[in-house]
């Protein structure tokens, strides 16, 4: 299986977070894998005319093309005619390759929320009309319109994220690689399943403190941060905390609110991303599948049931408090 990667809108991140797979690498990934890479504008060194005729051949049906993946967002300004990005040395605006290229492919892949929904790059008033493959945010559409279905029979995978974890990019590529995805393995979005039907919540080191509602106050807390610090981890799609990042962390193990880079507009929440939107105190954004009646009443509960040592270790940057050692005595 052959691989073509494109790069529009965007800051690249991706693919240095791509870089960063590990055991195995990712070229040893793909190799394993049988995927061979027959370009990225980083990791390739074909340059200009080299580029251009690989194009022309994959557009002209001389060369097939398995998998095009995309990363960041298209610019389809000014006024619909793509030239905010022309793809250099060739005359045309990327969204006219990519729309050429996506016909030809057999899957098409967005790698990252930009790609796949507009992301960071369509923040704002939106000057460049920056958007994702088959979406504009949340309503379907896009560069490639909402009816767009690859030649393998799939619509554009969208592998979101802000950056995407590596292994999600690799582990997508080698499930097509061994024809292994079908639709229904992709959401309501679009994002595969296998990451996006976890909770950033599932694995997080501060679930103790979210039982008990021990909340956050500022940065350097232990406690919860969905309460007060705008944490979206009991709602965001991803495996974050089961998948670590680099073998060892995650925002909130770093210290830092999940913000759903995964989620179509996660760049713009209508509040600074370390803040938690209250209606009477209650938070607005609920847990998923958890009805507001029955979070009022847990919290009340666990919060008058939360343990000495949760609640002073929840507001200090380091456990104050040990648990307490119990026996274990022998019958």
């Amino acid at each position: 299986m052959n691989l073509l990667w494109l790069q529009s809108g965007g800051c690249g991140g991706c693919t240095m977070s791509m870089l960063c797979a590990e055991a195995p690498g990712f070229f040893d990934t793909l190799s394993a894998a049988g995927i061979d890479i027959l370009w990225h504008p980083t990791l390739s060194e074909e340059t200009g005319a080299e580029v251009a005729d690989l194009l022309a051949d994959i557009i002209g049906g001389r060369r097939e093309l398995d998998v095009l993946c995309v990363e960041g967002s298209i610019l389809m300004g000014p006024n619909g005619t793509g030239r905010f990005h022309m793809m250099a040395g060739t005359g045309r605006p990327m969204m006219d390759w990519v729309r050429d290229l996506a016909r030809m492919a057999r899957h098409v892949v967005a790698v990252g929320s930009c790609a796949a929904f507009g992301g960071v790059t369509a923040a704002g008033v939106n000057p460049a009309d920056a958007c994702g493959l088959q979406y504009d945010g949340r309503q379907r559409g896009g560069l490639l319109g909402p009816g767009f279905v690859a030649r393998g029979g799939l619509p554009v995978i969208n592998v979101a994220g802000c950056p995407t974890h590596p292994n999600w990019v690799t582990e997508a590529l080698m499930l097509l690689a061994d024809g292994a995805m079908a639709t229904g393995d992709l959401d309501l979005y679009q994002r595969p399943r296998f990451y996006a039907d976890h909770l950033v919540h599932h694995g997080c080191p501060r679930n103790e403190y979210y039982e008990y509602k021990a909340s956050a106050h500022k940065p350097s807390d232990l406690g919860c941060m969905m309460e007060h610090m705008g944490c979206l981890g009991t709602q965001a799609h991803a495996d974050c905390n089961t998948r670590l990042w680099n073998g060892e962390g995650s925002c909130t193990r770093g210290g830092y609110a999940c913000i759903n880079c995964t989620a179509p507009e996660f760049e713009e929440p209508g509040h600074a991303f370390t803040e938690t939107p209250k209606f009477a105190g209650i938070p607005i954004g609920l847990p998923t599948d958890m009805p507001k009646a029955w979070f009022v009443a847990l919290s009340s509960l666990a919060k008058a049931a939360t343990p000495d040592r949760v609640r002073r270790n929840a507001a200090t940057d380091r456990i104050v408090v040990s648990p307490t050692v119990h026996e274990t005595r022998k019958r």
